[in-house]
């Protein structure tokens, strides 16, 4: 049987967090969402700049991403900063509960989509960079760069 390939609408990235951190492992987890914040998802607007996650409870919670209220909607509308339950599998839940509390990692969301219908979002088990691993990152990527500028120029020749 052919596999269906799922359309992927992204809505929002965190784009600080692969600077701010060394990513270990990442997880897709559904999202449980009221009904205005998935118009308001469609739109595309949503933002992660300050979002984290946390295991609580034997669950795992999404607190401090923005969804902004649906501009159509009546005075039914959601609270923009809740904590939003995420879905993921009872073993995932354990891994990552005992990646937090023994090993020190923070769970970050990378980012927010559309996946098949669904809203998904990518977490990551990271460790916070330090500024001088900041720096180092910096400068490998620039010698990255410098080499390969040095090989294109070296081809043209």
């Amino acid at each position: 049987m052919a596999k269906k390939t799922d359309n992927v609408k992204i809505v929002a990235r965190n784009r600080k967090a692969r600077h701010e951190y060394d990513i270990e492992d990442t997880y897709e987890a559904g999202i449980v969402l009221q009904g205005t914040e998935v118009k308001s998802l469609r739109q595309g607007n949503c933002s992660l700049n300050e979002a984290w996650a946390r295991p609580r409870g034997g669950e795992v919670f999404l607190i401090d991403m923005h969804i902004p209220p649906y501009d159509q909607a009546s005075i039914a509308n959601h609270e923009p900063k809740r904590p939003r339950k995420l879905l993921l599998h009872k073993r995932e839940i354990d891994r990552i509960i005992s990646q937090c509390t023994q090993r020190g990692y923070t769970l970050v969301p990378l980012s927010v989509y559309f996946k098949g219908g669904y809203a998904k979002v990518e977490l990551a088990l990271a460790r916070h960079r330090k500024q001088w691993d900041k720096r180092r990152q910096k400068e490998k990527r620039q010698q990255r760069e410098e080499a390969s500028r040095a090989m294109r120029r070296r081809r043209k020749r």
